[in-house]
């Protein structure tokens, strides 16, 4: 038994031998030619995992799902967002007692009708280019489970936003559905009392998987037992509220999810009293550089959260990238981050009336990787609204924000190193309305903050496509507001590169090889 490990290893080794020399040597030919670069080519499966919108009385939930139009993969596709089973005490119980009841009293029928209801999908795409939408105001509306195969892979995306109309959180919650992954980064998040943050864990797999739930406020880790190992069974989402994982009431935390043997989505439900609700959507992975992009130019607070989860303290040059330039904050041009340990800044009203985004750079010559986010708020007094902002990724190739309406999204572009180019797509509508594209040069250290063109015709939600043409590394986000009972509610989404294409290396068959 124990020579299998290295048995699998000995033939994973032998195959990489072979495939590489084949990826290097024709048939017929002598000796090794030079190889060649890898082709680029469309991904022909996307996952995508949306946590549950339950949970709020009178809530409205809109799902919209898109796949840019453009080439994909060789056979048509689907693309299916599928309802999670949702986990209850209920659920523990009836596992408990399977097998004991084998199918008596005729319940095995009212199983089948469950199980058909629920995998019903919920958002079906049929084609690129247009987006689909569903809505629900179901209090227990369950997460959602996608997969896209075929031409409807490549860049699929899809978003859910709920309005929230009432309550001490009302608001406008937005995220678009990420996917699966075994490692995540929530700046932003707390345990304090004015605070309800819920973490979402959803998995899309059959098999059961354990997730580790780290918390770590200003003076290092916090002590918690019960977010170490969280079963989460499989094609289940488990929502778990922040405070019940420690004792301690912290204003400012940065969350750490890992994964054992499987991957999930994850993402944090915010409600603050009096202050609103959002979706705390994953920082980027931990760099020495990060860029937080599309601040609303009527923001009156932004609060930088930030941590470092190495060994190394880090400090970093903190600059906003406004309309003209980029500038630091007065008394806030530096940020010292302890290692292990979550450092804050209220950066008040830094924008000044105009749209910007943060850059956060090393001082000197170290780099030592964070992670960050921004909390960000509109409006003052009952009429106040909040949102976040991860650190993203660049758009590089391409990336899509799948839910726009006719009035209230404003697109936010920021190259941070030098001038780019960008191409903008507003699709066709989920009702009606022809596809427009127009054209955007971003000035080196800018944001520019663009209302996007509407599509002509538009009946329905439209999708928001950008690709980098040319120039440097551009960061994009956009706003989506919803006006209801006088307070400008909002929600911001931010666009890294949409995965929709991948290096596949060039590998020429050579038997020759096998050959004594």
């Amino acid at each position: 038994m124990k020579s299998t490990p290295l048995s699998l290893i000995a033939g994973t080794v032998a195959l990489a031998a072979v495939t590489g020399f084949a990826a290097l040597t024709a048939p017929g030919e002598v000796g090794a030619p030079e190889a060649k670069a890898a082709a680029r080519l469309p991904v022909e499966r996307t996952s995508l995992l949306c946590p549950s919108p339950g949970g709020v009385e009178l809530a409205e939930t809109t799902y919209t799902s898109l796949t840019p139009a453009g080439e994909g993969g060789g056979e048509a596709g689907t693309a299916e967002l599928k309802p999670a089973a949702p986990v209850t005490d209920d659920d523990a119980k009836d596992d408990d007692k399977k097998g004991d009841k084998d199918g008596k009293d005729g319940k095995d029928g009212k199983d089948d009708k469950a199980d058909a209801k629920k995998e019903k999908p919920v958002v079906t795409l049929k084609e690129a280019g247009k987006p689909v939408t569903a809505e629900t105001s179901d209090e227990d509306a369950p997460a959602l489970i996608g997969t896209a195969t075929g031409r409807l892979a490549p860049g699929w995306a899809a978003q859910q936003t709920t309005v929230s109309p009432a309550g001490s959180a009302r608001g406008l919650l937005g995220l678009s559905c990420g996917a699966p992954d075994t490692d995540f980064w929530f700046p932003g998040a707390s345990t304090a009392k004015t605070r309800q943050d819920y973490i979402h864990l959803t998995n899309p797999d059959d098999s059961a998987l354990v997730a580790d739930i780290e918390l770590y406020g200003p003076e290092g880790p916090l002590a918690s037992d019960i977010g170490d190992g969280v079963t989460v069974p499989g094609r289940s989402s488990v929502p778990l509220l922040l405070s019940t994982l420690t004792t301690d009431a912290v204003e400012d935390v940065t969350v750490h999810v890992t994964t054992r043997g499987g991957r999930i989505g994850a993402a944090i439900k915010v409600a603050e009293d009096e202050a609103g609700t959002d979706w705390l959507a994953a920082s980027t992975d931990p760099s020495g550089s990060l860029v937080l992009p599309g601040i609303p130019a009527d923001a009156t607070s932004v609060h930088l959260v930030a941590f470092a989860p190495g060994e190394d303290d880090a400090d970093v040059k903190v600059q906003l990238l406004g309309k003209n330039a980029p500038f630091s904050p007065a008394g806030n041009d530096t940020l010292h981050i302890k290692s292990q340990m979550t450092a804050s800044v209220d950066l008040k009203d830094v924008t000044g009336g105009e749209p910007g985004s943060v850059r956060l750079t090393p001082v000197g010559s170290g780099a030592t990787p964070i992670v960050a986010a921004l909390r960000v708020a509109r409006g003052s007094g009952d009429k106040q609204e909040i949102a976040y902002i991860p650190a993203t990724e660049p758009v590089g190739g391409r990336a899509t924000v799948a839910d726009n309406r006719a009035k209230g999204s404003v697109l936010s572009l920021t190259a941070p190193a030098a001038d780019a180019k960008v191409k903008v797509t507003t699709s066709a509508g989920s009702e009606g309305g022809e596809q427009t594209v127009k054209t955007y040069t971003v000035k080196a250290g800018t944001t520019l903050e663009v209302t996007p063109e509407v599509p002509s015709g538009l009946k329905g939600a439209y999708a928001l496509t950008v690709e980098t043409e040319s120039g440097g590394p551009v960061h994009a986000a956009r706003t989506l507001t919803v006006t209801e009972g006088g307070i400008k509610m909002f929600t911001v989404q931010t666009l890294p590169d949409d995965g929709g294409t991948v290096d596949v290396p060039r590998v020429t068959q050579d038997l020759s090889v096998l050959e004594d």
